[in-house]
């Protein structure tokens, strides 16, 4: 039987945070966790992931420019922003470039990111399904159109 747990990518570049959050939530949920955006993107090539909360600060490649690497190749994915600084360009630029669902403060609340990782997955589960009814829509238009095609043909 498939693991019906959410999927979900923490990256930071700081251990303890990383720690912290794989024990507050491995019960609820499968997390994969990285300290690093080239990392993280190497996980995504082997895992499902619902739900990715990345760090902004960290070395190398901030978090949204990590974001902006994730939606070329992983749209799928609902993103959210965990920065411990109140820097607004990069909440701009994360909501722009990097398509963020939601943007927290560090130190972050159990509670409040529980939540929205709920309501992060909610939103995953409804864009999947418009994409599925979507496909069902091609089909049946591909369908109708080769019956019409049959019909003024003969």
């Amino acid at each position: 039987m498939p693991d019906k747990k959410i999927k979900i990518l923490y990256v930071d570049d700081e251990e303890n945070n990383l720690f912290s959050f794989k024990a507050a939530f491995r019960i609820k949920y499968k997390v994969l966790i990285a300290n690093s955006g080239d990392e993280a993107l190497n996980l995504m090539r082997t895992n499902q992931v619902h739900i990715i909360i990345t760090d902004q600060r960290m070395p190398n490649m901030t978090g949204v420019e990590f974001l902006e690497k994730v939606i070329e190749k992983f749209p799928d994915p609902i993103r959210i922003l965990l920065t411990g600084y109140a820097d607004m360009a990069a909440v701009v630029d994360a909501v722009n470039k990097g398509k963020i669902f939601h943007y927290l403060t560090k130190p972050w609340n159990e509670e409040e990111l529980d939540m929205t990782i709920k309501r992060a997955y909610e939103v995953y589960k409804e864009r999947e399904e418009v994409k599925i009814m979507n496909e069902k829509l091609a089909t049946s238009n591909d369908q109708l159109e080769f019956i019409l095609r049959q019909k003024l043909l003969d």
